[in-house]
């Protein structure tokens, strides 16, 4: 892992995040545009997590905490830096953040049909609980 550098995201990172997820993400969300990402750098400045080489973007991962529970979302690698330790430097700064909120348990969604993502997640020590469904309801606007 030389020269990885982990930092939050700030405002000027949201076009090149979105541009990296359109590459390096597996599907899409109703928040992935320009005024999602901004909301969110604005409301927590910590929980988009960006990993650079050579000042490069090579991943990402959101960790979100609401006071109750960690959550988990886009950790995405670019696929040309793919197995070389970045996602687990994503997910160790993510838990590192988590723990010092009083963070508990981190949760990810993972897509069903991304085995590659299921390969790093359980490499990472997580494992999905089959007993729980995800239930969703768009909010109205755009992407619904």
């Amino acid at each position: 892992m030389i020269d990885l550098r982990i930092r939050a995201a700030g405002p000027q990172d949201v076009d090149t995040v979105l541009a990296f997820w359109r590459t390096a993400a597996e599907g899409t969300s109703i928040s992935d545009d320009t005024d999602g990402v901004e909301r969110l750098v604005a409301r927590d400045p910590e929980a988009l997590v960006l990993a650079e080489r050579g000042g490069e973007l090579v991943g990402t991962v959101i960790a979100g905490f609401d006071g109750w529970r960690c959550h988990l979302y886009r950790l995405a690698v670019h696929p040309g830096h793919r197995r070389q330790g970045i996602a687990s430097a994503l997910l160790a700064a993510a838990e590192e953040r988590f723990v010092r909120l009083g963070g508990r348990r981190g949760d990810a969604m993972v897509l069903r049909r991304n085995e590659t993502a299921h390969h790093a997640w359980r490499a990472a020590g997580y494992a999905p609980e089959e007993q729980w469904r995800r239930w969703v309801k768009p909010l109205g606007g755009p992407g619904e």
